[in-house]
C-alpha cells in the first residue's frame, strides 16, 4: 500500500511538473539576444505583433487576436508593427503608418485586410491604396501628403530595423516585453500562440515583480 501511494505522489509531482514546463524556450518560444529595448513605462509588459497586410495567416490570426487583445490586463500593453522584408511589404507598411497619422488606423486595419482577402484586389501600388482610402473618407490629398511624407519614411525604416533585430522567422509573430517571440511553427497553430503569449506575460509579471 505505501508503494502504491509513493508511485501516485511521484505520479503527482510528475504532472504537476509537466505543466509548469508546458511551455519551454527554443520548442514553443525563442529567446531574442540581444532583447530589444520595450516602448512602454516601467512596470509594463509589452507585446508586439508583426504581420503584413497579404499574408493570409495573418488574416485567419486577425478575430482571434483582437478578442484576446479586448481581454488583456491594465499591466499589458499591445501594439502592431507591419513586417518590412522586400518593396511590396514596405508599401503595405506605409499605408499602416498612413493610417495611424491620419488618426483612421481602427477604420482602415480591417478594410485594408479585407480589400486583400475577402475582395481580391492588388494593392500593390501608392494608387490603389490611395483609391482604397478615398473609398473610406479619406481625401487623396491627405493621403498623398501623409503617404509620402518624412514622418512615415521614419517610422517605416524603424519597422524594418526591428523585423531584422526580432529575428522574426515569418508572420504572424508575437514578441513579449523585447525578449522572446513565437509564431504559429513554433506555437502550434493561432490558438498556441496567444497560449504561449499568455505565458510569457505570467514568466515577465512574476520577474517584474521580484525585483
Amino acid at each position: 500500500m505505501k508503494s502504491i501511494r509513493v508511485l501516485f505522489l511521484a505520479l503527482g509531482l510528475q504532472t504537476s511538473l509537466s505543466a509548469a514546463a508546458e511551455y519551454d524556450e527554443g520548442i514553443e518560444y525563442k529567446r531574442i539576444s540581444p532583447p530589444v529595448p520595450v516602448e512602454v513605462p516601467a512596470g509594463k509588459i509589452e507585446v508586439v505583433e508583426l504581420f503584413w497586410y497579404g499574408c493570409p495567416h495573418c488574416f485567419r490570426f486577425e478575430p482571434l487576436l483582437e478578442a484576446w487583445v479586448k481581454k488583456l490586463p491594465k499591466d499589458v500593453v499591445f501594439r502592431r508593427i507591419p513586417a518590412v522584408f522586400n518593396p511590396r511589404w514596405a508599401l503595405h507598411a506605409k499605408a499602416f503608418y498612413t493610417a495611424e497619422l491620419l488618426k483612421v488606423l481602427d477604420r482602415m486595419h480591417p478594410v485594408l485586410f479585407d480589400a486583400i482577402h475577402v475582395q481580391h484586389r492588388r494593392l500593390n501600388t501608392p494608387e490603389a491604396l490611395r483609391k482604397l482610402f478615398a473609398e473610406h473618407g479619406v481625401k487623396p490629398a491627405d493621403f498623398d501628403r501623409v503617404f509620402n511624407s518624412f514622418a512615415v519614411d521614419v517610422k517605416l525604416r524603424r519597422a524594418a530595423a526591428l523585423t531584422r533585430r526580432y529575428g522574426i522567422e515569418g508572420v504572424p509573430s508575437l514578441i513579449v516585453q523585447g525578449t522572446y517571440r513565437t509564431d504559429g511553427p513554433l506555437a502550434n497553430g493561432h490558438q498556441g500562440m496567444l497560449r504561449v503569449a499568455d505565458h510569457l506575460i505570467d514568466q515577465e509579471r512574476k520577474r517584474l515583480a521580484a525585483r
